[in-house]
């Protein structure tokens, strides 16, 4: 959901349909809107779009316009900042060091710098003395990452500088005068910070009379009392034009410059913002906020994550930055790409400004793209493996109404013949937006009603807000309020602020005991009316208080350990989130894997649980910048994300929506979802041929679940995401440095939505070497150009299946994924130019965490010679929890047979049982499609957890 303004549109308190109209009866309810218009907002207008406004630019922030233009003035040698390096040593195998700021030996910092396995390097600055501690974020870094730790033995000598070897030929420069840290490999430059002389951590002080801290923004006052305190610094990556990461924005998948002789447009903003409606192509931050910046070209991938919670606003640097004054600002930002001239070295420049917190930067070498996202992700974890029923198709809407409309709806997908899995209910559920409670009178039967849909293997999610009503009546907020569980305002009492249901407080969650007794409340005694079917929506978490600045909770309110909000606040959705997740496995006692649904994000949270992309908007630029927007999650460790099918606000269209959902498909997270004020959107309200494409479309992605529960099991061990640039695979093909119109789903299918109305082509590029098959057709595109596809809305969008590769798909329609459980396997093998294939399937119980203990099935598919064979993954030592399918193949497709193969009435045998399988050519009832070069082996038959082997003959 967005904020008031977007969500309800308050055009007049007689609006029908507003949210704080649906909260009371009748005309009391439109009564409460109007006396909320008037001292909630004190007149600010509303509308439906997103008012620029409403939002701090960096010129309205002291701490960002400060930097930037102190900044400047340093490099244009207006003053003198240099930091010096002193006193290095070994202390317990890190590198220890102060810097001392020219001629200012107050100001001394102290460096710390490890090393850790895998290629990470760890650089810590902090103040030396100062009057409190900084905010170190808890929680992200995981547990036994201090166990990955390599003792250094040594420390070189070079040319006025320290050097530290890295293994894989890399080593640690740590330039003494003035102070720089370099990671070279050979002699290649790789990654350097403070090249550009701007690190600067500003001292914490104590305020003397007379010191103007205080920074407004309209109407609202941050005190700011502990003064400036910003932390900023340059990071350059060398031997690249290009950067990518720092979500959450609808934007490029590149990074454009910022500032430069051209260019002065807003820094990228990370600070967490419920932002209703907002512009596709936009730098402007949103929900969530993950400081991690990756740079690629074709000799290597490096990234930078700085553990900092606080607000941050980075410049992407362009020359002649140091000329831009900060007011100068416009959108002129016309490349991902940094000028060079012809001698000049390849390298992007970026600037960040963190408003508060530490220095705590961790330096990936990769060398390739998938090592940096490991590395990442050996830091901050993998992505939790979710239940195989969170993998297929939800629908949600704000809201299906009472227990007889979600009846209806279920009901209609079945009439429709359409599977789905999971139906949402958003706020109307509650009683007055209290949550854990349901509205008596439109849920009366809420365990009866998920029941009936329990029993068709279906599943339910509720919303559960951060914001607890303040109302003496209800127990939560009683009980909170007594314990003191709540965030303080400046002066020491519990935050109230509004949100849904009026005046609201907010959990703390940054304490250990606020999360602890909050996961308590999802019990079945505490959440009375939840079944084990019934998971959970985190909304509104970063945190969104609509009569905030920003709509968002003052910087200046405290939280547990005298904290302020600035220094957590991108992180406060992820302790949310974290409390959340840990209520439902506690429900369950530890058996079942929770899903929980977030809306604000920060580092780590791809270990908790699955995001999408918020209020976006029936747009065909929304569709467009969906990909960009994933493809920048995933690499920045977040694999289970997606973005609301046909927009959250607006109406589609018929074809704009058919559009969406073929291209939802092949999003991790796959959830149809829209406002209040839109139109009903169930896939069969449009007509044919829309519920007929809708419907094909919803299909294919349950086909296609096998291939992606293996993805997500590969993303919670490596990291690496489902859905990838094309660069990940491609590593050095430089087409596809700026291409974000397409993605790959895992190694395997290339995909490239359709984006504008009644387009009659595509631009593909087809990437690499290889061939490409299409899924539906079987024909073969060569890799390396970009070939203008013919489309119509039957065809769907092009998908393309890389040559080399199996994917498994269960091919028989049901009405959900528990009832696929025991379906046979359709083996889609593409053969490369060697006639060679190879793919994976991985398979669990779907649910439970004995996958942990050894319960799952792990295949590989190889096609060789002839011969396609499937051989165990899994380890075979013993195990105490075993899994077991007996789960047939009935079909495999082999597209790419040479000529003298596709003969009617060949055969291939089963070598173990010495049985022939009938061959056909083509297969016209197959759903993906004719495959009309592809040889078919019908019924094989054999098992999928076993070891077997088929030659053709």
């Amino acid at each position: 959901m967005a904020s008031v303004e977007g969500r309800g549109r308050a055009r007049s308190c007689e609006g029908k349909r507003t949210p704080a109209a649906m909260a009371s009866p009748g005309g009391l309810r439109r009564l409460l809107w109007c006396v909320a218009i008037v001292v909630l907002f004190y007149g600010a207008e509303f509308g439906a779009a997103w008012k620029e406004a409403e939002f701090r630019k960096c010129h309205q922030s002291k701490f960002c316009k400060d930097v930037r233009e102190r900044a400047a003035a340093w490099a244009r040698g207006e003053s003198h900042r240099e930091i010096e390096v002193r006193e290095i040593s070994l202390k317990d195998g890190r590198v220890a060091a102060r810097l001392v700021p020219a001629g200012n030996e107050d100001e001394a910092l102290v460096l710390e710098l490890s090393t850790y396995r895998d290629g990470i390097v760890r650089v810590k600055v902090v103040e030396e003395t100062a009057p409190r501690k900084r905010f170190e974020v808890p929680q992200v870094v995981v547990n036994d990452f201090e166990e990955k730790r390599l003792g250094i033995g040594s420390i070189g000598r070079r040319d006025g500088a320290s050097v530290v070897q890295l293994s894989g030929g890399f080593e640690v420069v740590i330039q003494h005068k003035p102070f720089q840290v370099q990671v070279k490999r050979g002699d290649d430059l790789v990654l350097s910070i403070n090249s550009k002389n701007l690190f600067d951590i500003q001292h914490l002080q104590v305020k003397k009379e007379g010191d103007d801290w205080e920074d407004s923004f309209r109407s609202h006052n941050d005190k700011r009392p502990h003064g400036p305190q910003t932390v900023s610094f340059d990071v350059s990556f060398h031997g690249s034009d290009h950067v990518y990461g720092i979500p959450e924005r609808a934007t490029s998948f590149a990074l454009k410059p910022t500032k430069g002789a051209n260019i002065n447009s807003e820094p990228y903003r990370l600070f967490n913002l419920d932002v209703f409606e907002y512009l596709d192509e936009s730098p402007f931050g949103l929900y969530g906020s993950i400081p991690v910046m990756v740079s690629h070209s074709k000799k290597r991938t490096v990234g930078f994550f700085l553990l900092n919670a606080a607000e941050m606003q980075i410049d992407v640097l362009a020359p002649g930055w140091e000329q831009v004054g900060i007011e100068q600002v416009s959108d002129e930002s016309s490349s991902g790409k940094r000028s060079t001239g012809q001698n000049e070295e390849k390298r992007v420049d970026t600037h960040w400004i963190a408003e508060s917190g530490v220095f705590d930067a961790f330096l990936f070498v990769g060398p390739s793209p998938k090592d940096v996202v490991a590395q990442y992700c050996s830091v901050t974890g993998t992505s939790a493996i979710p239940q195989l029923f969170s993998t297929a198709y939800h629908q949600c809407r704000w809201n299906y109404k009472d227990e007889a409309d979600v009846a209806g709806v279920d009901a209609g997908f079945d009439e429709h013949d359409i599977p789905y899995d999971t139906i949402w209910l958003d706020i109307e559920h509650t009683d007055g937006k209290k949550y854990f409670t349901w509205d008596k009178n439109l849920f009366p039967n809420p365990k009866e009603m998920q029941n009936k849909i329990g029993a068709k293997g279906r599943h339910m999610v509720t919303i559960v807000d951060p914001h607890v009503k303040r109302d003496d009546n209800f127990p939560l907020h009683k009980e909170a309020s007594s314990y003191g569980y709540y965030v303080k305002d400046s002066s020491g009492k519990d935050f109230d602020g509004w949100c849904w249901p009026g005046a609201s407080s907010y959990l703390d969650m940054l304490s250990p005991e606020v999360r602890s007794w909050w996961a308590t409340k999802f019990s079945y005694s505490n959440y009375v009316g939840s079944t084990p079917i019934l998971y959970i929506w985190n909304d509104m978490n970063e945190p969104s208080v609509f009569n905030g600045p920003e709509t968002t909770m003052p910087k200046d309110a405290i939280h547990y350990g005298g904290v302020e909000h600035r220094d957590l606040h991108n992180a406060y959705g992820y302790y949310y989130h974290m409390a959340s997740v840990q209520g439902l496995y506690q429900r369950e006692r530890g058996t079942d894997r929770p899903f929980v649904l977030s809306r604000a994000f920060f580092a780590g949270t791809q270990k908790i649980g699955a995001i999408w992309t918020g209020d976006n908007t029936a747009d065909w630029g929304h569709i467009r910048v969906s990909v960009p927007m994933l493809l920048t999650l995933g690499m920045t460790g977040i694999a289970n994300a997606g973005a609301d099918v046909g927009g959250f606000f607006g109406n589609p269209d018929p074809e704009m929506l058919t559009r969406w959902y073929q291209l939802g498909t092949y999003y991790p997270f796959f959830r149809g979802h829209g406002h209040l004020d839109t139109k009903r959107r169930e896939p069969w309200l449009f007509g044919e041929p829309y519920t007929s494409l809708m419907r094909q479309a919803i299909s294919a992605r349950y086909q296609i679940l096998p291939y992606v529960y293996t993805l997500f099991k590969e993303a919670s061990v490596t990291g690496i995401p489902l859905v990838r640039p094309l660069w990940m695979e491609f590593p050095e093909d430089e087409s596809t440095f700026t291409r974000d119109d397409e993605f790959l789903l895992g190694p395997s299918l290339l995909v490239h939505g359709v984006y504008s109305e009644g387009a009659k082509s595509e631009k593909v590029y087809f990437p690499g070497n290889e061939t490409w098959y299409d899924v539906k057709s079987g024909a073969t595109f060569p890799g390396g150009k970009e070939v203008e596809i013919p489309v119509t809305l039957d065809s769907g969008i092009p998908v393309y299946q890389r040559a080399g590769s199996i994917i498994p798909k269960k091919l028989r329609h049901r009405r959900s994924s528990t009832q696929m459980q025991n379906d046979p396997y359709t083996l889609v093998v593409a053969l490369d130019s060697k006639y060679e294939a190879e793919g994976e399937l991985y398979i669990d119980d779907g649910k439970s965490y004995e996958f942990e203990q050894g319960a799952f099935i792990h295949r590989r598919f190889k096609f060789a010679k002839g011969k396609l064979t499937s051989t165990n993954l899994a380890p075979t030592k013993s195990n105490p929890k075993k899994f077991t399918s007996s789960c047939l193949v009935e079909r495999i497709v082999i597209m790419g047979v040479r000529a003298r193969d596709l003969v009617t009435g060949k055969h291939a045998v089963v070598e173990s049982e010495d049985r022939w399988i009938q061959t056909d050519i083509g297969a016209p009832s197959l759903i993906q499609g004719a495959y009309s070069s592809a040889l078919i082996l019908r019924l094989p038959n054999v098992r999928i957890a076993d070891d077997w082997s088929i030659k053709l003959g």
